[in-house]
């Protein structure tokens, strides 16, 4: 029964790896907070977030 205790743990690292993997996508899609500065041809526009 060593064999099922070893792919136990490799699906529990998979599961972690892909809930890392999946958090890290989701703050590099986020939009950071600040201040937001936009210089175009209708002239400076200034948002806070």
């Amino acid at each position: 029964m060593p064999t099922r205790n070893i792919l136990y743990i490799v699906i529990a690292a998979l599961a972690v790896s892909l809930g890392i993997v999946g958090y890290n996508l989701y703050e590099a899609k986020k939009e950071p907070k600040g201040l937001q500065i936009n210089i175009g041809p209708n002239g400076l526009h200034v948002k806070d977030k």
